[in-house]
């Protein structure tokens, strides 16, 4: 086995970084920040979150003081300025911007895990299709050639 390079926590947080930076300057990143200024600066939009947070709000007075029928009917008119809202473009464009971005830093992170997995099973000897490292095994004390280990 070769001489692996050793990086401190300080080089890996600079690089991570750098990925940040890069994820930064993605159309998936470029496309929500658009979309949000647009939102911000869009007065019925604005106006629909305002009064869903003001219904927020009165859902929890009102199951705080069990007025089961008053929580009914609020979240029913919750539920109508929700559909309002996400049947705005700008909104349901936002969400799946929101969406994208995430998906993107999900896969980022599957493979810094998936890869750091790899690395591990590799320079231990092991073998990846098997997912097992090349390290030593403790012995079973029923060990015969059968493999059924009793």
């Amino acid at each position: 086995m070769g001489e692996t390079p050793v990086y401190t926590d300080n080089e890996i947080l600079e690089k991570a970084r750098e990925v940040a930076k890069m994820i930064s300057l993605t159309k998936e990143v470029d496309f929500y920040k658009r979309a949000e200024a647009q939102i911000k600066m869009n007065d019925n939009v604005q106006n629909l979150i305002a009064s869903l947070k003001a219904k927020q709000k009165q859902l929890v007075m009102f199951e705080s003081m069990n007025k089961t029928d008053l929580v009914v009917k609020v979240q029913k008119e919750f539920d109508e300025l929700q559909d309002q809202l996400d049947s705005i473009p700008i909104v349901s464009e936002f969400k799946q911007s929101q969406s994208d971005v995430n998906d993107l830093l999900q896969l980022v992170t599957n493979v810094i895990t998936t890869t750091v997995s790899e690395r591990i099973i590799l320079d231990t000897g092991g073998t990846p299709l098997s997912g097992e490292t090349g390290s030593p095994k403790v012995a079973s004390a029923h060990n015969d050639e059968t493999g059924c280990g009793c």
